[in-house]
């Protein structure tokens, strides 16, 4: 379905906070859950939400009940030692990492001082993998 162009956008970025603790991060993803039962429909794909970097570039998350798969666009891929760092997952070839589920928590402490903002995505393609999202 094409939207005519002046139509606004669904979702809009919100500012982001830096998470200190990990109970801060446990907090976050139950709100961010819950934003997503609420505003996403059961038949959408590509759900996840957009982490806009401050210094640049964006870097796409969507959590399955055993994974957490990250798109870091090319303008982003500054952040991939930090990713790595915070995960202790290697660097994969391309651009779409995909990380067990139990470190989600650290890659959001990672990455926490580094986000502007946050905006849920619908549509986006993760890679080739085509996972459910778990919220």
């Amino acid at each position: 379905m094409n939207l005519p162009p002046d139509t606004p956008p669904r979702f809009r970025p919100r500012p982001w906070t830096a998470l200190e603790t990990p109970q801060d991060v446990e907090l976050w993803i139950d709100e961010h859950n819950r934003a997503l039962q609420e505003l996403v429909k059961p038949t959408e794909t590509g759900v996840g939400i957009c982490f806009t970097l401050a210094e640049g570039g964006n870097v796409y998350m969507q959590t399955t009940d055993d994974a957490v798969i990250l798109d870091v666009e090319p303008d982003a891929d500054w952040i991939s030692p930090l990713i790595h760092a915070a995960t202790g997952a290697e660097p994969p070839r391309g651009q779409v990492w995909v990380l067990p589920d139990d470190r989600l928590v650290q890659l959001i402490l990672g990455l926490s001082t580094l986000v502007a903002s946050t905006t849920l995505v619908v549509g986006h393609r993760f890679g080739s993998r085509a996972r459910r999202p778990a919220y």
